[in-house]
């Protein structure tokens, strides 16, 4: 390495213009050493900064692909052997990535601290002593100056003495600064050198100790499974490329075939009117009403679900209920001076809706496809082959559904009665059936009964007679407490202003008391119906009311219910309104004697409520009453037994309490009975001193004086009489 050029360090108190010539040199020198160390640094920098962002994204690369199996991609199945492969690929990144992790210390330690130590040290130390120098330089300067100008005719040797001391000073600071300033410059030119060489080679070395460790870890093994890996995506690519010309050669075929679907309106004798089917989906254009005269058209997908009607809008994972459309009718209709547009109106008339087709095929299909299930042809084993031979000459299927009447007259079996009650009630809603059990046919009583499940081989044993009185009235609804002052009523509801309902139960107004029961559980429930029954210690009852009830509805098409929310406490049970939050009905918990969930339907569920009155005044009869939930019907059963449980330990805990109390007042009396004899007792002893005392001869004095005792002397005297007789009988 050739010889560097110093700074004469001897000629630093001479401080000639050659040597401050020379000076500024090596500080220029300095100058351009510091920026361009600064770059070199700043490069340097980013290497390592980019070693350790490289570090972090292959160990985050590594650490994803390990979570590949946890992933549920929508359509990616179980892939084990993608799985397997990612599996071992993470392995490998992340050994690198712990050898990238190693490079970045490595380049940390070795590169970056010595170049790091030049720049916060040596370029510094520098700068401060070039500072100092110029301080000092100046000072010099300063007291020459003031040497100069001392007077020589007018001497003061005490100005003389601080001036020299001042010059002697300043010059021997200035000296050795300029010393070490100049000492630090040359040094510079080897740490310049020191600064430059040393970062690379670490650089270097931590570059090659980082090849050998891939060298190491890359085997033959692991090069022969990246062999593998390339062969087989390039499989996946050729099958790509394949699938990919089949679905273009695909697209071209269903251009040219649906070319003439892109009409909205396609020629109908290219596209024949299938008027058998029994399944239909595709858009349709709903009308909404926003106003009395306005209205407002919504286009969804609309799609047949059995005797369903279903929508759905673009962009929800499935479709909501539209309409019922079983014994609905349809039609087309003119609306709004808009084509294609057909009426559905349900089987009780309280619902309809106008629809638009697009098309006069697709507004001909629906129509005849709407018939078709309105009919419940769909329940067959060949729907198809069935409306092909009832729509053999139908164009537009205009089908109004007959009343209510007419389809129970129709379908009412030979030997049945249906008996509505005469009385006019306010409750319109209620529904009132008479069912003659006994002059049934045996074929419906076997297809309603298959309905439930199969009969209890106890119920077999027994008579129907013996578990639902004949000539049962069903009721269907629920009667609202508007319909509680009836005539048959009059004697209840004059009796403590305290109204009662055809349930037999209270309707009173007082605050109920469940506020303070320690249970409270709601359901929501559905009502089926309630009937009288002659027994509530079976319950097979309760089966058999379910079956008869159902059976009654299935034959006389009745598929309203009325949902309430039941509310179990420990005092009674409650039906209440889930709109309007009102108490419709309150069944006492102790007049609930039994309660069954059926054995096949776990969602029906229904208990035996024992009342007075009913069809009989004189004894108690027994109501059943039915219902349907959402799964729930063993947990409402377990709810309700749990609440006479909870009922029957109160009610124990009641009794006992009185008993201790009732214990407790004939002690207090005992004690009371015991205190009063003791205070006879004193109160005896007293008047036997009293006595004792007025029967002494000095009694009588001279002057003819006597005793006298009060009345209440008196009085005590004769309790004590009385005491000591009452003593002598003990």
């Amino acid at each position: 390495m050739p010889g560097i050029d110093k700074l004469p360090i001897e000629e630093t108190l001479e401080d000639s213009p050659q040597t401050r010539s020379l000076l500024g040199v090596f500080e220029e020198d300095a100058t351009a050493i510091s920026n361009y160390m600064n770059q070199l640094y700043q490069a340097m920098h980013r290497i390592y900064d980019a070693q350790n962002e490289l570090s972090a994204a292959t160990h985050l690369t590594s650490k994803l692909l390990k979570e590949y199996e946890k992933q549920r991609f929508p359509l990616g199945g179980d892939d084990e052997v993608m799985s397997s492969t990612l599996q071992q690929f993470s392995k490998v990144i992340d050994e690198l990535s712990s050898c990238h992790a190693v490079l970045s210390t490595q380049l940390a330690d070795a590169m970056m601290f010595p170049i790091t130590q030049f720049k916060e040290r040596d370029l510094k130390e520098i700068l401060t002593l070039k500072e100092v120098f110029q301080i000092a330089s100046n000072d010099h300067d300063a007291a020459i100056n003031r040497y100069s100008r001392l007077s020589k005719k007018r001497e003061n040797d005490k100005v003389k003495y601080e001036v020299i001391e001042d010059v002697y000073t300043s010059r021997k600071k200035q000296h050795q600064t300029m010393m070490h300033y100049f000492c630090a410059l040359n040094t510079l030119q080897y740490k310049k050198k020191i600064a430059l060489l040393e970062p690379l080679l670490g650089y270097m070395q931590a570059q090659i100790s980082f090849f050998k460790m891939g060298s190491e870890n890359l085997s033959e093994q692991l090069e022969e499974f990246l062999t593998n890996i390339g062969t087989s995506v390039q499989n996946v690519r050729r099958e790509m490329d394949s699938d990919v010309e089949t679905m273009q050669q695909t697209i071209e075929d269903l251009e040219v075939a649906s070319d003439p679907l892109y009409v909205p309106d396609p020629d109908p004798m290219k596209f024949p009117v299938n008027r058998n089917l029994t399944r239909k989906a595709g858009y349709l254009n709903a009308r909404n009403k926003t106003g009395l005269v306005s209205s407002t058209w919504d286009r969804q997908f609309y799609f047949t679900q059995g005797g369903n009607l279903m929508s759905q809008a673009r962009g929800d994972v499935a479709g909501g209920l539209a309409m019922d459309i079983d014994n609905c009718s349809v039609m087309a209709v003119d609306c709004e001076d808009r084509r294609y547009c057909f009426q559905i109106t349900s089987f009780d008339g309280k619902k309809s809706s106008i629809l638009q087709a697009e098309s006069k095929k697709d507004h001909e299909e629906w129509i005849c496809t709407i018939n078709n299930i309105s009919k419940q042809i769909y329940l067959s084993e060949n729907p198809e082959e069935i409306a092909a031979r009832v729509n053999q000459s139908a164009l537009e299927a205009v089908t109004p559904s007959p009343s209510f009447q007419q389809r129970h007259e129709s379908l009412r079996p030979a030997g049945l009665s249906v008996q509505f009650p005469k009385e006019k009630t306010k409750c319109k809603a209620s529904l009132f059936f008479s069912v003659l059990r006994q002059s049934w046919p045996p074929t419906a009583r076997t297809s309603s009964s298959g309905s439930l499940g199969s009969e209890s081989t106890s119920l077999a044993a027994l008579s129907l007679d013996s578990l639902v009185a004949p000539d049962t009235p069903i009721q269907f609804d629920i009667i609202s407490p508007v319909c509680e002052d009836q005539p048959g009523q009059a004697k209840a509801s004059s009796q403590g202003n305290r109204r009662t309902n055809p349930f037999g139960e209270s309707g009173g107004g007082t605050k109920s008391e469940t506020e303070d029961s320690i249970l409270h559980q709601l359901f929501i429930v559905r009502f089926l119906g309630s009937m009288e029954v002659k027994s509530d210690d079976n319950p097979d009852v309760v089966y058999e009311t379910m079956r008869q009830i159902l059976a009654a509805r299935a034959i006389h098409n009745i598929f309203r219910m009325t949902e309430s929310h039941l509310l179990v406490t420990c005092d009674c049970l409650k039906l209440i309104d889930p709109q309007t939050q009102v108490t419709r009905l309150t069944f006492p918990l102790p007049s609930v004697v039994l309660y069954a969930t059926h054995q096949e339907n776990k969602r029906l569920f229904g208990f035996v409520l024992r009342t007075s009155g009913g069809r009989s005044e004189s004894n108690l009869s027994s109501v059943c009453y039915i219902f349907e939930s959402n799964n729930e019907g063993e947990k409402i059963c377990d709810s309700v037994g749990l609440a006479k449980q909870i009922a029957l330990h109160a009610e124990l805990d009641r009794r006992a309490s009185e008993k201790q109390k009732e214990i407790e007042r004939v002690k207090e009396k005992q004690q009371k009975e015991l205190s009063k004899q003791k205070q006879i007792e004193k109160d005896l002893e007293e008047q036997s001193r009293l006595i004792a005392a007025s029967s002494r001869p000095n009694q009588a004095s001279s002057e003819g004086q006597f005793v006298v005792l009060s009345s209440s002397q008196s009085e005590e005297s004769d309790l004590g009489e009385e005491g000591k007789k009452r003593e002598s009988e003990a």
